[in-house]
């Protein structure tokens, strides 16, 4: 089993997986992308993830382990393999705030209009959902990120029950600091 943090870019993805690893599960990463001033606590990724729509050898790597896979690359995942998703929401307006800042602090050019982002997110999160309800391989865990800042104990229960391992939640809601969440919709 494979255990896939999903999501949109700026999510809470990264959260989510702090959380796991602090709850004793081990992560799939390489620290190739490191902490800034965007992710303080890391991004916990791994770059062959870029690489899935081509090349899948590497997946066996993540058995029994947690690999953040961005929500556009789930539909190239091999139905070879057993998936239990913690799938990520988090208001539209949040992460088009948030991608806005961390382009703004890199110093690139902003990317297309908000409005005509946020009707492209809408789009992709329905056509990825409907296709996650019909993989017969793959199990779904939605993850609202506000619910998560708030409630973090309750959330990481959620997650402990359905990973079905002995995870220390109480480790994982301390990754939880609410003062990270700085693009808040109104």
């Amino acid at each position: 089993m494979i255990t896939v943090v999903s999501g949109l870019p700026r999510s809470g993805t990264s959260l989510v997986m702090q959380m796991l690893a602090a709850g004793g599960l081990p992560v799939l990463g390489d620290d190739l992308r490191r902490a800034d001033e965007d992710n303080p606590r890391g991004y916990l990724e791994y770059e062959k993830v870029k690489s899935l729509e081509r090349d899948t050898t590497w997946l066996p790597e993540a058995e029994g382990k947690a690999i953040k896979i961005i929500s556009f690359l789930l539909p190239t995942l091999p139905s070879s393999f057993e998936y239990r998703v913690i799938f990520v929401r988090r208001n539209l307006t949040e992460v088009l705030r948030s991608q806005e800042k961390m382009l703004e602090r890199r110093g690139q050019p902003p990317g297309p209009p908000a409005e005509m982002m946020a009707a492209h997110f809408q789009k992709h999160l329905q056509t990825v959902e409907q296709w996650l309800s019909r993989q017969p391989n793959i199990q779904v865990q939605y993850c609202d990120h506000a619910q998560l800042i708030e409630s973090p104990a309750q959330t990481s229960a959620l997650i402990q029950e359905f990973l079905k391992l002995p995870l220390n939640t109480e480790e994982m809601s301390a990754c939880v600091d609410p003062d990270l969440h700085r693009q808040r919709a109104r």
